[in-house]
């Protein structure tokens, strides 16, 4: 991995001691809530290997919950996240997972609302920046560092209209 300017290194204007464990952690609930597309009812979040050790004193899991409220790495707010939640009525559920995955800085977030379900893994890199590894189940790698059009879709059988007929012909 290259580095382009000093903030590559020494990491993003931020809240908490660590680029990788609060502003990565920020960064990766704020893209889950941008995918998202509006404030959830309940954030359920997995913390994963060093994320999943060090969390409290990080404070990782307070830097999760601020991205998923949509605050930014320098807000103040990040430090009350979990207050604030509950006041906004976002229900969160944080969990410690023990097993190890492919990169020691790892979430699995899911947001749901009566509307749907989300649910993504993210990873930290260091110096703030992240790699979104899931979404849905389905593997990718997005940086959230340039726009990207997201589609989702789900296939369902007769969705297409004059296709509910449709049957395979051989020839």
């Amino acid at each position: 991995m290259g580095y382009n300017t000093i903030f590559d290194i020494i990491g993003p204007v931020m809240i908490g001691p660590s680029s990788s464990h609060t502003a990565g952690a920020v960064r990766i609930g704020r893209i889950a809530r941008s995918i998202f597309g509006r404030q959830p009812e309940r954030a359920e979040i997995a913390l994963y290997g060093s994320f999943a050790q060090t969390f409290r004193g990080h404070g990782t899991d307070i830097a999760i919950v601020g991205g998923v409220l949509n605050f930014d790495t320098d807000d103040q707010s990040i430090v009350n996240s979990i207050e604030l939640a509950k006041q906004y009525g976002v229900t969160v559920d944080l969990r410690i997972i023990k097993e190890d995955l492919e990169h020691p800085n790892t979430a699995k977030i899911r947001l749901s609302d009566k509307e749907g379900a989300l649910e993504l893994i993210g990873v930290s890199l260091g110096g703030g920046k992240i790699s979104i590894k899931e979404i849905e189940g389905f593997k990718i790698s997005l940086s959230g560092e340039s726009p990207s059009l997201l589609v989702f879709h789900h296939d369902r059988y007769g969705q297409l209209p004059g296709c509910s007929d449709f049957s395979p012909q051989s020839n």
